[in-house]
């Protein structure tokens, strides 16, 4: 089975992630722009029985756009954050594309969402990504 592994930008944090992820997306919620601190966020989500996280973490809690609970996982370190769950999906662990720092992450995003929030002049994925609003 396929390991990948995240690391927060000192190392002191990490997620090993086991096999291919159910779901990678792009999203463009205000919380995922103030948590990255970009105009969005990219993500993988693995079920959660295959992540490992290693390391002292913390935990910041917040309502995502769609009134979620989104549990934010980081390092205290460094602040990077490693991982983060929705409260109303526990089976899964969404984990930051730029985490693996790897440019070759495959397969890519294959949904776009919360595009009522995306700037104007971010990139826009092509048609073979499912765009939601």
């Amino acid at each position: 089975m396929r390991l990948r592994t995240a690391a927060c930008a000192c190392g002191r944090l990490t997620a090993v992630c086991e096999g291919e992820p159910v779901r990678v997306s792009v999203c463009h919620c205000l919380a995922c722009q103030q948590r990255t601190g970009s105009a969005f966020g990219a993500q993988a989500r693995f079920p959660t029985e295959r992540v490992t996280i290693s390391g002292e973490t913390r935990l910041f809690e917040r309502r995502a756009d769609s009134g979620n609970l989104v549990r934010h996982r980081f390092c205290p370190a460094c602040g990077s954050t490693v991982a983060y769950q929705l409260a109303d999906q526990p089976q899964v662990v969404a984990i930051p594309l730029g985490a693996f720092a790897d440019p070759g992450f495959s397969p890519p995003p294959a949904f776009s969402v919360y595009e009522r929030r995306r700037h104007p002049w971010t990139v826009v994925l092509g048609d073979d990504v499912e765009h939601l609003p």
